[in-house]
């Protein structure tokens, strides 16, 4: 059974998100405030991370940050701070996806679902893809990036990310056409968020960083010699 920690200051609403996750089978830690979510995770590791801003202690912007450098858990940051500059901050720091309150409850649940399932499969594969670009090893069926041999912490949507511009090598892809093949048609997100994550992702590709360039008024492309 996934386990997801709701962390939510308000306890109507981490009721609410609580139950709603238990519906669809999750087992639930639930935490009040960053403090208490960040010794809670320390327990009880979770899969998946629901986590408010705004909380006494520690913010939701520190416990995202802490979390990313010590685990691979999806988070997924649920706020009434709807600033662009917030959510570029919220993806800077490593969340895999930023909503905005209020919101569906059944919307969040499906994007923490889809979330997981996506990393879910880790060394299940019978069969393991392995795509070679230089010194970069991109593992599709577990989620893994190597740099010459060394692995890379990648989030899931910066790998998701990375896939898509390495199945439509040496084409231009526009932020547009990265959020659809990335997000889906269910994410309401500004098209700079695109540019916070391919950041990241150069950051953590090391000397590789630029095979991803970025097309001015248009978008990037990963350049692959063939």
């Amino acid at each position: 059974m996934r386990t997801v920690m709701v962390v939510e200051d308000e306890p109507l609403m981490r009721e609410l998100i609580a139950d709603y996750m238990k519906d669809e089978g999750f087992r639930v830690v639930e935490a009040k405030n960053g403090a208490e979510a960040l010794d809670k995770f320390a327990q009880t590791p979770a899969d998946a991370v629901v986590l408010d801003v705004m909380m006494p202690y520690l913010d939701g912007f520190g416990v995202c940050q802490f979390l990313r450098k010590t685990s691979d858990a999806v988070i997924v940051i649920v706020t009434a701070k709807s600033e662009e500059t917030d959510k570029l901050y919220g993806y800077e720091l490593g969340a895999d996806d930023y909503v905005t309150k209020p919101f569906s409850p059944k919307v969040l649940v499906a994007k923490v679902k889809a979330l997981l399932k996506r990393v879910g499969n880790h060394g299940e594969a019978d069969t393991v893809i392995v795509y070679r670009v230089e010194g970069l090893e991109i593992r599709e069926q577990s989620y893994e990036l190597l740099v010459d041999g060394q692995r890379a912490d990648l989030t899931p949507k910066e790998f998701e990310l990375l896939l898509y511009l390495y199945r439509n090598r040496n084409f231009v892809q526009t932020r547009e056409a990265l959020l659809n093949g990335v997000w889906g048609y269910e994410y309401d997100g500004d098209t700079r968020n695109v540019d916070a994550i391919i950041k990241r992702l150069r950051q953590k590709m090391g000397p590789y960083a630029g095979l991803i360039h970025t097309v001015r008024g248009n978008g990037y492309v990963l350049r692959v010699r063939s």
